[in-house]
C-alpha cells in the first residue's frame, strides 16, 4: 500500500503537467519552488481510467515485484492472541484462571487428610489381625483338678497385656467411623479432581487459544489417572483383596508424590497469569 501511495506521488505531476498543457490552464505556483506545479483544473481533468491503467503498467514494470514486497509480512511470526478476543469475558480473565490453582492447592492437602483417614482404618483392621494372632500364642489357664479355676487369677502375662492395650486402641479406632470418612473424602477427591484437571486445560484454551505440552500437563494427567485407578479397586478392596489394597496405597503415594512435584511448576503459571492476565 505504501509503494502504491509513492509511486501515485510520483505520477500525478507528469500526468497534471500533460493535460494541464493540454487544457492550456495556467499553473499555480506553489510555496516550494522544487515541487511541480498542479493547477486546479488540471486535476479535475484527469481521467481515472487512464490513471489505473499508467499505474498499473508502472507497478508490473518495477523492479521490486509486489510479492516480494509481501513475503516478508508472510514470514512474521504472528503473535498469540486470546482464543475468542474477550468473547467469553471474565473466563478468559485472572479471576476465573486463579480458581484451578486455588482449588488444585486445597486438594492437594485433602490428598493428605484422605491418606491420613484411609491409614487409620487400615489400622482398625491390622489391629484386629495382630490380636488375633497374639490370641494364639496365650498359654491356657491352668485349672484345678475338679476343672474349676484356681481361686486366685494369675497376673496377666504380657502378652495379654498387650492385647488388652490393642483391644483399647482399636475401640478408639472404631468410634472415629475413619472407614465411611476414607470411602466420602476418596469420592469428593476423585470428582472435584477430574473436574478441576479437565476446568484447568479449558481455562488456558481461553486465556490462549492452545494448550501447553510440559512437564505440569503430563503430571495433571497422570494424576487424574492415578486417582481413576485407585478408585476402580475399592469392589476388590471391599471383597478384602489384600494386593488390591496394597495397589490402593501404593497407586496414591505416587499420586502424593507426583503432586508435590508439580507444585514448583503450577506456582510458575501463576506468575505468568499475574503478568500475562487483567483483571477481572
Amino acid at each position: 500500500m505504501a509503494t502504491t501511495l509513492s509511486l501515485l506521488r510520483l505520477r500525478l505531476p507528469t500526468l497534471s503537467q500533460k493535460s494541464s498543457h493540454q487544457t492550456h490552464s495556467k499553473p499555480v505556483d506553489l510555496p516550494n519552488p522544487a515541487r511541480s506545479t498542479i493547477s486546479k483544473h488540471s486535476i479535475v481533468s484527469i481521467h481515472p481510467e487512464r490513471l489505473i491503467s499508467e499505474t498499473t503498467h508502472l507497478l508490473k514494470s518495477a523492479s521490486l515485484p509486489l510479492t516480494a514486497l509481501t513475503l516478508p509480512l508472510l514470514l512474521l511470526e504472528p503473535k498469540d492472541a486470546l482464543a475468542v478476543d474477550g468473547e467469553f469475558g471474565i473466563l478468559e480473565g485472572r479471576t476465573f484462571a486463579l480458581v484451578h490453582p486455588i482449588v488444585m492447592g486445597s486438594l492437594f492437602f485433602y490428598t493428605l487428610w484422605a491418606g491420613y483417614l484411609g491409614w487409620q482404618w487400615r489400622r482398625v483392621r491390622t489391629t484386629q489381625n495382630e490380636i488375633n494372632e497374639l490370641k494364639k500364642q496365650v498359654k491356657p489357664v491352668a485349672v484345678t483338678p475338679e476343672g474349676s479355676p484356681p481361686a486366685a487369677a494369675p497376673p496377666p502375662s504380657p502378652i495379654e497385656a498387650k492385647i488388652q492395650q490393642l483391644t483399647e486402641e482399636r475401640k478408639e479406632l472404631i468410634k472415629g467411623s475413619f472407614r465411611d470418612r476414607h470411602y466420602n473424602a476418596g469420592s469428593m477427591l476423585l470428582g472435584f479432581g477430574v473436574l478441576e484437571a479437565i476446568g484447568g486445560g479449558v481455562n488456558t484454551w481461553f486465556r490462549t487459544g492452545k494448550l501447553f505440552p510440559g512437564p505440569h500437563l503430563f503430571a495433571g494427567a497422570t494424576i487424574t489417572a492415578l486417582w481413576a485407578a485407585a478408585a476402580a479397586l475399592v469392589p476388590a478392596m471391599q471383597k478384602g483383596n489384600e494386593t488390591a489394597r496394597n495397589l490402593h496405597i501404593a497407586l496414591n503415594g505416587l499420586n502424593v508424590l507426583l503432586f508435590i512435584w508439580q507444585i514448583p511448576t503450577g506456582i510458575e503459571i501463576v506468575f505468568k497469569v499475574f503478568e500475562f492476565t487483567p483483571w477481572p
